[in-house]
């Protein structure tokens, strides 16, 4: 090697660290110093890569599963909704095209709760909220639009609140105030509603939603609401309306069945044990409503207590027609009257009588001329009031006309001695005590053509169905458990293993080329003082030079490469 090159080369390159220092240390810093720099490059960037991969593999571990927060959601409340998650500070997503909204799995009926509490969603119905923005100068055209439009939203709102209802459209035709009231027409309204799938809706539910949408709407009849499904099947009919025959009367019917049966079985189970008894009652209900009004005379009771209402009397003689001759008998009484004369003062006075008063005589003549009294015939008529009854009968509905129960007695069981079972039929005093049981327990009445039918037979025992259960393994919350944990310990096997499988290894060589390689003199001791020991040194360089070409010439590359 050239002279001028020996000082050059007793330069002290940063993979060695000089002997008066000595050896290689295990710290970070230093092994980084001793290395080249495309080693030290590599060795940086995979302790990058180990690094952010441990950190992408935490990251994953920790990030939560989502769930469906709300589905087929519009976009005015799927705005509404996000507004409100971002104050909340909730994670969420959106998917399906933005009618979907996602959130962390352990906070979706948290979630629910606090939107419901704000009224979200809203279903993209419009309510009585449009009118708190009437504009000045409105019309009153436009006030009566937003007021159909602001009634339909609530009566959708309303029914979307039954349990069946996924969704739910109002529409209300309401004419105009007629001045001819002979003429009236009346409003309609057509409901079109949208099911949650496997749901139906009774005929009561129907005839509720019908009776809302009356009650809501002034001057609407029933029968002019119309309820339709999402299939186009029409769920309000006017025949059951018409026919009287509605689901409040079935229940009622059922209701009654179910009580006389609950009835019987709870008065027998103590006899003959749980499960060995079955019942069944059918009423026949009379739901039709009836008025009757009747007017019954009957003759008195006691007719001298009965009540005069009016009463008549004639009297008539019976001689002949006419009335009786009257005054003094003979010729003179039937002759005319003759003319009036003055009366003669001349004329001799009458004798006195004996008796000395006068007249007295004229008296006694007419007392003996007066003819006796002639029979006379009475009539009387008296009217007695009539013993008259009036009732007005009207009969309520759901009276029940015939009751028919038919009830089955399992046989007894019994048990020998030597702890066999066995199963024998009950006596005919047994059988008459339960049927007498079963007529008081149903209100058993003959008049009414009540009829039961109890009979002893033994029961067919069906095979018991082995539910197998589910193993630990593939409990819903046991596959929830295991995912949380093998996330985490995938996270952290991954970082054990870029720690202890990549950057200890790295680390464990660049240690080792370093600890290979001999080192070089300080240049403190280099020059033309140099001792006997320096010269070795020199000599173990120019022997390296001789036997390592390439490691010396990259080493003066680097040098020169350095302005070292």
């Amino acid at each position: 090697m050239p002279p001028d090159v020996a000082p050059a080369l007793t330069h002290p390159h940063p993979r060695f660290v000089p002997t008066a220092y000595g050896e290689v240390t295990g710290a970070a810093p230093a092994l980084l110093a001793q290395l080249f720099a495309p080693q030290r490059l590599g060795l940086l960037l995979a302790a990058a890569a180990a690094i952010a991969i441990g950190i992408g593999t935490w990251l994953w571990a920790r990030t939560p599963d989502y769930k469906l927060l709300y589905a087929q959601v519009s976009d005015r409340d799927g705005g509404a909704i996000v507004a409100a998650l971002q104050q909340m500070n909730v994670p969420y997503k959106i998917a399906g095209g933005g009618g979907a909204i996602l959130v962390p799995d352990d906070q979706v009926y948290e979630v629910r709760l606090k939107l419901a509490g704000q009224g979200l969603p809203k279903g993209g119905l419009v309510g009585f909220e449009v009118m708190e923005n009437t504009r000045l100068g409105a019309s009153q055209f436009l006030e009566q639009v937003n007021y159909q439009r602001a009634l339909e939203g609530e009566l959708a709102r309303s029914i979307q609140a039954v349990s069946a209802v996924q969704s739910a459209r109002v529409h209300l035709a309401i004419s105009k105030p007629s001045v001819f009231v002979r003429d009236p027409q009346k409003p309609s309204a057509s409901v079109m509603v949208n099911l949650h799938p496997g749901r139906t809706l009774d005929a009561a539910q129907v005839s509720a939603i019908v009776h809302l949408i009356s009650s809501s709407v002034p001057e609407l009849p029933v029968k002019n609401v119309t309820v339709v499904d999402q299939n186009g099947a029409l769920l309000s009919s006017e025949g059951q309306a018409a026919s009287g025959l509605d689901a409040t009367q079935l229940k009622y019917v059922r209701d009654l069945e179910a009580k006389h049966m609950k009835r019987i079985e709870a008065i027998l189970t103590p006899l003959v044990g749980a499960e060995n008894v079955r019942a069944q009652v059918t009423a026949d209900v009379d739901f039709a409503q009836t008025e009757r009004a009747e007017e019954t005379f009957r003759p008195n009771r006691n007719p001298d207590e009965a009540a005069m209402r009016s009463q008549q009397t004639s009297e008539r003689p019976t001689g002949g027609a006419g009335t009786p001759a009257t005054g003094v008998p003979g010729a003179l009484s039937n002759q005319p009257p003759s003319p009036a004369s003055a009366p003669i003062d001349n004329a001799p006075q009458a004798q006195p009588s004996a008796s000395g008063a006068p007249g007295a005589d004229k008296a006694a003549a007419g007392t003996a001329a007066q003819p006796p009294a002639a029979p006379a015939h009475k009539d009387a008529t008296i009217n007695y009031e009539v013993d008259r009854t009036i009732r007005h009968i009207r009969q309520s509905m759901g009276s029940v006309r015939r009751l028919s129960a038919a009830v089955v007695v399992n046989h007894r069981r019994e048990i020998a001695g030597d702890g066999k079972v066995s199963f024998k039929p009950l006596t005919a005093e047994e059988m008459a005590q339960i049927t007498d049981l079963v007529k008081e327990a149903m209100g058993y009445t003959a008049q009414r053509g009540d009829t039961i039918n109890v009979a002893n037979a033994a029961f067919t025992t069906p095979d018991k169905e082995v539910v197998t259960e589910t193993p630990l393994w593939k409990q819903p919350e046991t596959i929830s458990t295991l995912k949380e944990v093998g996330r985490y310990a995938v996270a952290i096997g991954v970082l054990i293993y870029l720690v202890f499988g990549v950057l200890k290894p790295l680390l464990r060589r660049a240690a080792a080329a370093a600890a290979a390689a001999p080192a070089l003199p300080p240049p403190a001791l280099v020059g033309r003082h140099a001792t006997s020991a320096q010269e070795g040194n020199l000599d173990r360089a120019r022997q390296l030079a001789r036997d390592e070409p390439k490691l010396v010439a990259n080493v003066v590359k680097q040098w020169v490469g350095g302005n070292e």
